[in-house]
């Protein structure tokens, strides 16, 4: 492509564009629109071509047209949720071993609560980036231990509250967290 002092020309791989002021051999001088002069090569550019695209794009449907069939009011028509399910958690982690790893051989009771409460800690900063705000940790009841140490763990943080998630879904082993977003730090 041939280029000519005053083409406007866009670079290509920046956001960069202007006017072509100057042109040596296969090195282009174009000042942006604040008055800087950059120097490309001349397959880092393209001339702007008119509106041929903008005809091209257009040539089987007038734009307004177009604008038309965008602008049309089309109702949308969302799923129900019943009220309850609203403030269903938005995040489960089971916490069963046998969902965390692929063999519990040779592993002391020590490593496998490791693993669990580690899995959980992850989870619960994981939901925390992410803005969740309620999450759901499924412990089983057992012994009871795995409960007292994840309560251990989410009393840690100032903007946690846990309590027993719902009976009639999850029984008397899981623990829900709720999220607090927006906590300011303490100065």
């Amino acid at each position: 492509m041939s280029f000519k002092i005053g083409d406007y020309v866009y670079v290509l791989d920046e956001a960069l564009s202007g006017v072509v002021i100057k042109i040596s051999n296969s090195e282009i001088t174009i000042e942006d629109q604040d008055g800087f002069e950059l120097s490309f090569s001349a397959h880092e550019i393209v001339k702007k071509e008119g509106d041929s695209l903008r005809k091209s794009a257009f040539s089987s449907k007038s734009i307004n047209q177009v604008l038309s069939e965008k602008e049309s009011n089309k109702k949308r028509t969302l799923p129900k949720v019943k009220p309850k399910e609203r403030f269903q958690p938005t995040m489960e982690v089971d916490l069963h071993l046998h969902h965390l790893v692929k063999s519990e051989r040779n592993m002391t009771s020590h490593d496998k609560k490791l693993i669990q409460l580690d899995t959980a800690k992850h989870k619960l900063e994981f939901a925390m980036q992410k803005k969740i705000q309620k999450i759901v940790f499924i412990h089983g009841v057992g012994e009871g231990t795995l409960k007292m140490e994840l309560e251990y763990l989410f009393k840690r943080y100032n903007n946690v509250k846990f309590y027993d998630a719902d009976y009639k879904k999850y029984g008397q082993g899981a623990t829900e967290v709720y999220i607090y977003q927006n906590i300011k730090p303490h100065d």
